[in-house]
């Protein structure tokens, strides 16, 4: 949803697809209900086996577009651009990934320029609201140890857009989104036999930079295709290194303060997506998406243990009235499994010994409503 963008949203997915909308404000909101599935790990060893806790998550998102002032057009968006949540209760799992939570909330100005009649161009300033809780207990195990950090920060970045429309039926379209460097900090409680200690403790972590090219072909002003690749530059983490504002106990080191290595990659998505407006005012849209891991097996764990995924969706709106409009829409991330040999994954007491990671996925129920006055 880059190159055909007609609504308030367009303030966020292509900023520069304001300058071809019609001269009315424009505003979206709603919420997503995303449940995350639990993910099972069947280890070769049957005692260090484990099943993640199940998750149900309310996002809200909120979209405005103003009217031209000449050539320029300015929205905003509130949306959340990301973030991870999974717990582990199973004892060998709990004892790396009793929780590894990230909330992200992105407010997102954003301005467009239209340079002729063909061509326009945008972008913005993505300021980001970030909280992250780690915890980790080794209680169940030979390990004597435990971990509680919380912290959050505010982070800046920016977003570029273009849209050129060579004919009045087929769009093409960029977008770029910069890193962002979230620099959590806050508070740390380690434990060891029993006691604990307060910290002050920090962890930076990627949000991505990532590029997307787009084009759409429309037939008979109410069938769009639209296909979309997708460059995630996720090479950018590297490691995840917690830092506390004093040494800590020497036997907690190996577990919470040792550099854990990620060495990420960089990810593609590949998306194609079919919109269908009706005489009855309905509108179908459907999609589906390829989208390959980041994430290098060698040095995976339990707080993300992502795949490749193949992505459904299928939604529709209905134009209730010249001004307001509704819809409802759903989407199902099918994850592949993931197998792991003895000893392909490094420096992990658990995973070292080889298994397999299956089910979890994601399930997304999104319901929203827009006005244009």
């Amino acid at each position: 949803y880059v190159a055909h963008t007609t609504g308030a949203d367009t303030a966020y997915f292509n900023p520069a697809g304001m300058s071809f909308m019609d001269e009315r404000r424009y505003f979206e909101g709603g919420l997503t209900l995303v449940h995350l599935p639990s993910i099972s790990y069947t280890s070769l060893i049957p005692p260090l086996s484990g099943e993640s806790k199940k998750e149900n998550i309310v996002v809200p998102f909120g979209h405005y577009v103003g009217k031209p002032i000449g050539d320029f057009r300015w929205g905003v968006s509130l949306v959340v651009p990301g973030g991870l949540t999974k717990r582990w209760e199973t004892p060998y799992q709990k004892a790396y990934s009793q929780e590894f939570t990230l909330k992200n909330l992105e407010l997102n100005p954003s301005l467009s320029y239209k340079v002729n009649d063909s061509l326009s161009i945008g972008g913005g300033l993505r300021m980001v609201y970030s909280e992250g809780v780690v915890r980790s207990d080794a209680s169940d195990t030979e390990m004597p140890v435990s971990r509680k950090l919380k912290g959050d920060c505010v982070a800046f970045g920016y977003n570029l857009a273009l849209l050129y429309k060579p004919t009045d039926d087929i769009n093409l379209a960029a977008t770029y989104r910069s890193k962002i460097s979230l620099d959590e900090k806050g508070d740390a409680t380690l434990g060891f036999m029993g006691s604990s200690e307060k910290y002050k403790g920090s962890v930076t972590v990627p949000l991505p930079a990532a590029l997307v090219l787009g084009a759409s072909k429309t037939w008979q002003d109410n069938f769009t295709l639209e296909v979309n690749y997708e460059r995630t530059f996720w090479s950018a983490y590297k490691k995840l290194d917690f830092n506390y504002d004093r040494p800590i106990h020497p036997l907690l080191i190996p577990s919470f303060d040792d550099p854990q290595p990620k060495k990420w990659k960089d990810s593609n998505t590949f998306r194609i997506g079919a919109t269908w407006a009706m005489d009855n005012g309905i509108t179908w849209m459907m999609g589906y998406s390829i989208d390959k891991t980041p994430v290098n097996k060698k040095h995976i764990n339990f707080e993300l243990p992502d795949s490749d995924a193949k992505i459904y969706s299928m939604g529709f709106s209905y134009q209730a009235t010249e001004n307001l409009s509704w819809g409802m829409a759903f989407l199902y991330d099918d994850k592949k499994a993931t197998s792991l040999k003895p000893g392909e994954v490094s420096n992990h007491a658990v995973l070292s010994n080889g298994g397999k990671f299956d089910d979890g996925g994601a399930f997304l129920t999104t319901i929203g409503v827009a006005y244009a006055y």
